[in-house]
């Protein structure tokens, strides 16, 4: 697991050092630029050993639209993708109706558990 936030308004300093206390790299923090959260959310993509991500759990479709148009090799290991927003899912939609969504997606956004 590697986290970082969905934008960036959302981090909270304190939730992220309690996150990365318990041992999972986090790379988020209040008052990102555009910049830094764009290097942030690459960070993201692969692993210490070099491994690439196997699931994006994604707020918003900025790390899906990341990886699909600018790291698409990443996908080849990726099990599939999870969408909390409204925003995000229609674009996971769009995404599918242009034959561009690589693997798997599921709509949590309209989940009943949400």
């Amino acid at each position: 697991v590697q986290w970082s936030s969905c934008n960036i308004f959302s981090t909270q300093d304190h939730a992220a050092a309690a996150i990365a206390k318990a041992g999972v790299p986090v790379y988020a923090w209040k008052g990102e630029t555009d910049e830094e959260y764009t290097w942030c959310i690459e960070q993201t993509l692969v692993f210490k050993d070099g491994k690439p991500l196997n699931l994006i759990l994604d707020d918003g479709g900025d790390l899906t639209n990341l990886v699909h148009t600018k790291y698409p090799d990443y996908l080849k290991e990726c099990k599939g993708i999870s969408e909390e927003t409204t925003t995000g899912v229609h674009n996971l939609y769009k995404m599918l109706r242009e034959n561009r969504l690589k693997v798997p997606a599921i709509n949590v956004n309209d989940s009943v558990t949400k």
